[in-house]
Order: C-alpha cells, then structure tokens, then sequence
C-alpha cells in the first residue's frame, strides 16, 4: 500500500494544552471548558487542536518527563462529571478546597492536593457503585497491562516520599515480583484509587475525542521520544533501557556541542537497547503508540531524528562532549507501526528542529510524513535559513509562529536587535502588532497546516510562557484567566484570517 501524506489540504489549528484552558478548580480539566473549546474551533472552521503530552507530570510540571508514558495526568480529573455521574458524593464542592479560575498561573502543589481529595471520594462511592460499572472497570484493567505496574510504582514512590526507584529498598527497587505480589495485598486502597482515577481520565477523555469527532475537530498529541529515568516504565522493563539493576545509567541521552552550547546537551534519560526491542518485535514501542492512537488522531514525535540515530553519552558523563552517534531501527519500527494501525499513512509529525542530517530527511520522506517550520527562527539574516517562508519548499509542513518551548512571538520581537526588524519590516511589511504579523505570514506558506499558540492569537507576552527550556522553575504553570467568550473575536480573527488564504473548513 503506497504511502500517502498525513494532512493533504490547507488548515488551521490551535496549540494549547488542556491545563490552559479555563474552567477547572485549579487548572483545565477533560470536563466542560475543553469541550466549550472544541466547540469554538467548530464554529471557525479551525480543524486542528494541538496539545502537550497528556501524562502525569514530574516534579517540575513538566509532561515531557513522565512517571508513566501511558497514565493520563489525575490534574484533568473533571469534578463534575464524577458527581453528576454519581461517582462521587459531596455536599459541597467548597470542601475540595482552594480555587483559582480567575488568576494566570496555578500551583501545582494544590492540583496534586485536590486529585488526591477527589482519589479518596472515589473510594468511598465505590462500594456503592452498580455492579455493572465494577464489571467495566475490571474489563478496562484487562486490557490496559499498563495500569497495575503504574499504580504499583506510584504507590510504592509515595511510600518512599517520592524518592526515585532507584533509592528504593532492594526488594522494591529490583521488583521482586514473589515480594511485590504479598506487599501489594497490604496497600490494596491505595492502589486502587490511582487505578480508579486512570479509568475515570481515559473514559473522560475518550468522550472528549468523541466529542471533537463530532465536531470535526481533530486532535494532535505529543509523544517525547525518551522516557524518564523515575518511570513505571524504566522500573517495569529494565532490560529495554541502558540501566541497571540498582538503576545506574550504562548510557544515557543528549545531543552534541552545537552554536548554542559548547558542552552539548545532557538529558539523563536512558538510551533504548535497540537490539532488544528488534528481538522483541518492538512490543513496547508499538503497545506505547497504540496507547496513543486510542487518546489522539495525530502525534508529534518529538525528537524524530532519535529514529534515525541518536547521541550516546556514557552514564557517568558529566557533560554530552564525548558521546557517539549511533543508528536506530527507526524504519523498522516506522513499518511494523504502519501495518499495526493498517492505514495508508502515518498520523505522525516529525519534530525535526535544528541540525538535521540527511538520514533523517530521507526516514521522514520515506513515510510522508510533515516535518516542523518555526518562523521564529527563520530571521537571522541568512538567505538559506530552511525556515524562512521562500526555503519551505512543497506542502508537506507543519508552520508554527514559535512552539511550547519558545518565547511568545511579541516578547520574541521585543528581543530583536533593531537592524533584525528595520530588515524584517522592510521585507514582511510588519504592522503594528508582530504577532499577528507573524500569524499571517505562516498562513501564507505553502504548508498544509498552520499552527499558531493560543498565547500568539491574544498577542500576549512572556508572561504568559508555558516553558523556558534549561530551566526548572516556574514553568507549565500558565492558563487562562478569562472564561472562553472573552477571546472569541480573536478566535474569530484568526479564523477570518485563515479563511483568506483558504485554511478555514467551510
């Protein structure tokens, strides 16, 4: 079956995580603001709604460094749903505590406070709950192998006041199944609750992709492409990973030196033992994809080019300097997935940002599938810069104005030097507003598909950035403070916009 290109027509979409939108207690939730959004995309034609990963997060917030990478994150718990379902039982939603619909940022500490309020409520109501949701809830756990080493992993980190597994005692840390089988007996309520919340999340979130295909909107996810070292799935499948036993890395992962940093990058993750995978048929990966496909219509893999080779730094290295490119099986395993789902493409883009060798352009090309286009790099005053709009060449493109991890584009022209936008005027007829500016000459590419954050639509500035890459503090926390109504005319600007250069769905 010949392949064929993922987004083949001119579109539009929005990039915002659920966490963003308003609605929620203390952030967005899989409850009615995330349906209210879906709706507003319909109403404008704007087909594609974009989003982080959706899995639990680490300590710092982040999404890209999950403790699972199939659970779903217990803060989009909606708390209607499980009351209007019967699910939960409170007289008074003031007793779940602190809300903050109406300011700019939340606080972690109180999302992690209130799923663990709404945990227990669902273990008080569950004894009374009808027996054919008990019978759907086992049915669910059967088919998701996934649930019961997440919930045991998680369990077992509390217990331990969140230090990593590593740290744990050796039985725990080696996972001693003999030992792990009794001990699980004892803390059955605990690990109950977390596997009561992860089916509350998927049957939630399904109806949310329910809802969206109703309405014509089609949802985009994001799988990081490394795992975290603290994750079920490292703890669960060692032999998978360059680590040890005790949790020490054999090999772990980066990138090299490059203009923008001398030393490389270290990421601390460990690196995959392809052979393993290859003499395994690519289980893992491909039960990981499936998991995905069932929560989402597209993905953007991120860090393509770790399909084609990857940067191997030694475990004990302090710096990624003295690491070594070493090819992956990415085309074996981009087949295997191919014939897994039986389509004629794959619902995959490639995040293949900064210095791409030739081998990956040639994976990416082999299946179709649309690479990254930031505009926010493409000004630095080279004429072969490949982002600039004259060097996007063909349609099979995803254009953004800037990602997740890039300045808003009105705090990115505030940065550049004068010469930049006496060049940049002069050539884009910049207006007044840069951001807009910079909206319309993405719309104007040759790229199917144009992306722009919801940050870039209200022309809003880095203070309200969702993440500073390097850095660990105070990032993820952003959303919005005004209920949806409130930006709709910019909705609708973006959309009428769109419609010029024939991206809005009639």
């Amino acid at each position: 079956m010949p392949i064929k290109a993922v987004i083949s027509n001119k579109s539009l979409g929005v990039l915002m995580h659920p966490s963003c939108i308003p609605g929620g207690r203390v952030c967005g939730t899989f409850g009615k603001g995330a349906k209210e959004w879906i709706k507003k995309l319909h109403k404008y034609g704007i087909e594609y709604w974009q989003f982080l990963p959706l899995t639990p997060t680490d300590a710092t917030g982040s999404p890209y460094s999950s403790p699972s990478s199939f659970a779903l994150n217990p803060w989009f718990l909606d708390i209607d749903y499980l009351i209007e379902k019967g699910f939960i039982f409170i007289s008074n939603k003031d007793e779940l505590g602190h809300t903050n619909q109406h300011e700019t940022h939340f606080d972690f500490n109180y999302a992690d406070d209130l799923a663990k309020k709404l945990g227990q409520l669902l273990l008080q109501g569950w004894d009374s709950q009808a027996e054919y949701r008990k019978i759907e809830f086992n049915k669910w756990i059967s088919k998701n192998y996934w649930v019961e080493d997440y919930a045991t992993f998680v369990v077992i980190r509390e217990e331990f006041n969140m230090m990593p597994w590593w740290q744990w005692p050796q039985e725990f840390r080696i996972k001693n199944d003999e030992f792990l089988k009794s001990w699980i007996k004892t803390k059955r309520e605990k690990i109950l609750i977390k596997k009561l919340i992860q089916w509350h999340l998927d049957e939630q979130w399904r109806d949310i992709k329910n809802f969206a295909k109703l309405y014509n909107v089609k949802l985009i996810g994001d799988l990081p492409f490394y795992v975290s070292r603290d994750s079920a799935d490292v703890w669960s499948n060692k032999s998978l990973f360059s680590i040890l036993k005790n949790g020490d890395l054999i090999f772990q992962s980066g990138v090299p030196p490059d203009y923008f940093s001398s030393t490389g990058q270290l990421w601390g993750t460990p690196t995959y033992f392809w052979s393993k995978h290859k003499r395994t048929n690519f289980c893992w990966w491909r039960k990981r994809f499936k998991r995905q496909f069932e929560l989402v219509d597209f993905l953007r893999f991120d860090h393509f080019r770790g399909l084609a080779g990857y940067w191997r730094v030694n475990g004990k290295s302090k710096t990624a300097i003295n690491g070594k490119w070493i090819n992956s099986p990415g085309k074996a395993l981009l087949s295997k997935l191919k014939n897994d789902l039986g389509t004629d493409y794959l619902p995959i883009i490639a995040e293949d940002l900064g210095v791409i060798t030739p081998d990956v352009e040639k994976l990416r090309k082999k299946y179709e599938l649309p690479g990254m286009k930031i505009l926010q790099f493409a000004f630095d005053g080279s004429e072969d810069n490949p982002y600039l709009p004259k060097n996007i060449e063909g349609e099979n493109w995803v254009v953004y104005t800037g990602t997740h991890d890039n300045s808003t584009s009105i705090s990115w022209w505030e940065c550049l030097d004068n010469n930049s936008k006496i060049r940049i005027k002069d050539e884009y007829n910049f207006s007044e507003n840069p951001s807009w500016s910079l909206i319309k000459i993405g719309m104007g590419t040759n790229a199917n598909l144009f992306i722009a954050p919801i940050q870039d639509i209200l022309s809003l500035d880095d203070l309200s950035r969702l993440n500073i890459p390097g850095t660990t503090k105070n990032n993820w926390k952003w959303k919005l403070n005004r209920p949806l109504e409130e930006i709709e005319d910019n909705i609708k600007i973006f959309s009428e916009l769109g419609n010029n250069y024939g991206r809005t769905r009639k």
